[in-house]
């Protein structure tokens, strides 16, 4: 008979597999192989399980984690889920805290293994007392007992993927592999695989991170995406800032619309950091040289994006609506289906989209109808009530008067607002020439401007 003694023995040894249809009209028959690392048929889901699995065993090893103590980690969820199912078998409990952008289905997946989840809003600054990371500090040295792997700066986070999953790559390539694509969260997975691989090869491995737009690791501020499990608002330890040969950002657009193609096309469900990781390898893919063979990490479930872009748009994937936004200063009117639509406004993302949309000529402003959705997103007070500012015209007065996209403007001229309609009539309804008194909720800070219409 062939088994195992516990499903923990099954986590590694995932497969690779050959990406055909996604690569048609981008790598030529002849050309460069590119290979998905198929992590999500971890037992639990994704590569995570192989962290978890290690950083119990480290902290068993030095004393840290004692019989029937309590594992407390801030988790978008995939990490959560590893160390649930390593902490049912081993008789702990655990605590999650999960930022707000983080599925239903992920919670109740965590809740599922025994854990409780605590969530915390996604748009403040990792130093704010309400973050994920603040509140997991906290419940750790509160809690009888607890313990917090941290795999933000855990040394054994990318000391498992050196020592098993560059190894493993490795050999399945036959040391052909020439490019190793993955997204960059903790680090820990392209730092300790990438290290490896550089190390086996001489140096010959390119490594490429794959990033949303707005990551830190990008380029970006950090500014809220959609994409889970991926990018950051600060440098964590476990990444080592000279690992990737190169950094590529995708959005969130790109990232949705290959991870439904990548299902349609090739029967591989993952998610959308996913869908990111593989729109890297297909630009790398463009412009290597026939003969290499580009390995791209694929490795959480589907259902996590399917329901993230239901909760984003507040409708079913496949509803067409008409969208304004603001491009290098200028409206532009867009006929999309939700769940391929990436609201970027100079700059910073609008988690949400609405079909009641709103211009100000005056003001060089383009509002929406504020939901709960963008609420979250957008990190203001629950019981807000007033219109989001999607767009700000380039050398608008809007601009001029301290504006931001993002904003949510609460009244005009002391009168509230309650939708985007509702703001647009009372900035439209200002003579020209004259000022209008303008109070927005910028996160969770009231701040009150001064804006001059146009003449």
């Amino acid at each position: 008979m062939h088994y195992v003694d516990s499903v923990i023995e099954l986590i590694g040894n995932t497969p690779l597999v050959r990406l055909n249809k996604v690569t048609e009209g981008i790598v030529p028959k002849d050309g460069p192989i590119v290979l998905a690392k198929v992590e999500y048929l971890n037992p639990g889901g994704s590569i995570k399980d192989r962290i978890a699995v290690r950083m119990i065993d480290a902290a068993e090893e030095e004393g840290l984690l004692k019989p029937g103590g309590t594992i407390v980690e801030p988790t978008s969820g995939n990490t959560g889920v590893g160390l649930a199912m390593v902490a049912q078998q081993r008789g702990y409990h655990c605590i999650f805290v999960c930022p707000d952008k983080v599925s239903e289905d992920k919670r109740n997946v965590l809740r599922a293994y025994g854990a409780d989840v605590v969530v915390c809003p996604t748009a403040v600054d990792p130093e704010d007392p309400r973050s994920y990371y603040s509140v997991s500090d906290r419940l750790a040295r509160e809690t009888p007992g607890g313990w917090k792997p941290d795999q933000y700066s855990n040394p054994h986070n990318p000391r498992s993927h050196y020592e098993v999953t560059g190894p493993e790559v490795w050999d399945q390539t036959q040391g052909r592999i020439t490019h190793f694509v993955a997204g960059v969260g903790t680090g820990g997975t392209i730092t300790g695989t990438g290290r490896y691989l550089k190390e086996v090869s001489d140096g010959a491995v390119k490594i490429i991170g794959a990033d949303p737009k707005g990551s830190v690791y990008s380029g970006g501020t950090g500014r809220p995406y959609l994409v889970e499990g991926v990018g950051e608002d600060f440098w964590p330890t476990t990444y080592d800032q000279e690992i990737c040969d190169e950094i590529i950002a995708v959005s969130d657009a790109e990232s949705f619309e290959m991870t439904r193609r990548l299902a349609r096309e090739e029967g591989l469900l993952v998610g959308g950091s996913c869908g990111m990781a593989a729109v890297a390898a297909l630009r790398v893919a463009s412009a290597a040289e026939p003969g290499d063979v580009i390995v791209a990490y694929a490795g959480e479930p589907v259902e996590d994006s399917l329901d993230l872009q239901r909760r984003v748009v507040g409708t079913r994937p496949g509803t067409g609506v008409a969208v304004e936004v603001v491009r290098n200063g200028e409206p532009v009117t867009l006929d999309v289906t939700i769940g391929e639509l990436d609201l970027e406004a100079e700059g910073r993302s609008v988690m949400a989209a609405s079909a009641e949309e709103e211009t100000s000529e005056g003001f060089g402003i383009t509002l929406q109808d504020l939901t709960p959705q963008a609420m979250r997103g957008l990190g203001v007070p629950d019981d807000t009530v007033g219109a989001v500012v999607a767009g700000v015209a380039s050398g608008s007065t809007a601009e001029a008067g301290g504006l931001q996209s993002g904003d949510v403007i609460l009244s005009v001229n002391r009168a509230e607002v309650a939708s985007a309609a509702e703001a647009g009539a009372a900035l439209d309804a200002i003579e020209a020439g004259r000022t209008a008194f303008v109070l927005v909720q910028r996160r969770d800070t009231r701040v009150f401007l001064q804006l001059q219409k146009e003449q």
